[in-house]
């Protein structure tokens, strides 16, 4: 289980990221870009990937990791269970997130 300060330490982390809220949400930003969202009362990330990261994603971890069922899952938007997944699997989900959106000038090595 993920607990929802564990992937706000890790949001932050990256470089420029910047936490506001979004609308009942937490949402985590890079250069006024969302990456990730955090419902918490639902214990519930949402995060930006790209089509083939989410399939593969989704495919690999189907009862934690799927597209939100809408037009914003069409555009990479995807639901990650944090009760299903384990702490050291979120760096490199975040991580994939905020690349998809962050230039690539400030991307950590």
């Amino acid at each position: 289980m993920v607990a929802a300060h564990t992937l706000r330490t890790l949001a932050l982390q990256l470089p420029e990221a910047i936490e506001l809220p979004h609308f009942e949400k937490t949402s985590f930003r890079v250069r006024k870009k969302i990456f990730a969202s955090l419902d918490e009362i639902k214990n519930i990330a949402c995060l930006k990937l790209d089509s083939d990261t989410q399939a593969a994603l989704s495919a690999q971890y189907p009862e934690a990791i799927f597209p939100v069922p809408n037009k914003w899952g069409a555009q990479g938007w995807t639901n990650f269970l944090l009760d299903e997944l384990s702490p050291d699997q979120m760096p490199g989900f975040l991580l994939l997130a905020y690349k998809t959106v962050a230039p690539k000038s400030i991307h950590p090595a």
